[in-house]
């Protein structure tokens, strides 16, 4: 189960790294109209946001953990969700963003973006939340197994993002962002074919 926890938390976390988005578009802007430390700025924005994010989620998610019908509609949902995510990976094409009008406060614009942002509310409830009640079932100690390498590369993978635009403008258009988003698709899909049997077996178990 920690070989799962780890896998799950390195590819999730890389994958929302990289994944287009408004936080990954602030990155950019901020690093092309700034600099590189204005990027980064940003993108530790969900270490300070994402806290009570995760814990509404879980609080929610215990509350109803005996009912099997919710946890099957729940995991349903998150295989639709990451279905969603790898179509949209397979799909790209390469970024274009346009870095005009944006101004200073990095750590601020992070911050509302990523509060205001629907995306950790839906990963959290459907997919981040279930997997960390699973494992905390086991141990106590497990869902850090998920947790430390998911922020490690959600934060880390948009830092290299920053510091990549930042010194090379034309990454975002090329092959290797291209293939890399293309080929987290293709786990993406093999996580929402996991979501989606777990689903039908809660449903199954009624």
């Amino acid at each position: 189960m920690i070989a799962t926890l780890l896998l799950s938390g390195l590819v999730l976390g890389l994958s929302a790294g990289l994944s287009p988005g408004p936080i990954l578009t602030l990155v950019i802007f901020q690093t092309l109209r700034y600099d590189i430390m204005e990027g980064v700025k940003v993108a530790l924005a969900p270490l300070l946001t994402d806290a009570p994010i995760v814990l509404f989620s879980l609080v929610l998610l215990a509350r109803v953990s005996g009912l099997k019908i919710v946890l099957g509609s729940l995991s349903i949902f998150g295989s639709i969700y990451l279905f969603y995510l790898a179509y949209e990976s397979l799909r790209f094409k390469g970024s274009d963003l346009d870095s005009d009008t944006v101004k200073p406060q990095s750590i601020k614009k992070g911050i509302m973006v990523n509060f205001l942002n629907p995306s950790p509310y839906v990963f959290w409830m459907s997919i981040g939340g279930p997997l960390v009640l699973k494992a905390s079932h086991v141990h106590v100690a497990l869902p850090f197994f998920f947790i430390v390498p998911f922020y490690v590369l959600l934060v880390g993978s948009k830092c290299m993002v920053a510091v990549i635009s930042g010194n090379s403008r034309g990454f975002l258009k090329s092959r290797h962002y291209v293939y890399t988003m293309r080929a987290l698709g293709c786990f993406l899909v093999v996580f929402g074919i996991f979501f989606f049997v777990d689903g039908i077996k809660y449903f199954g178990s009624q």
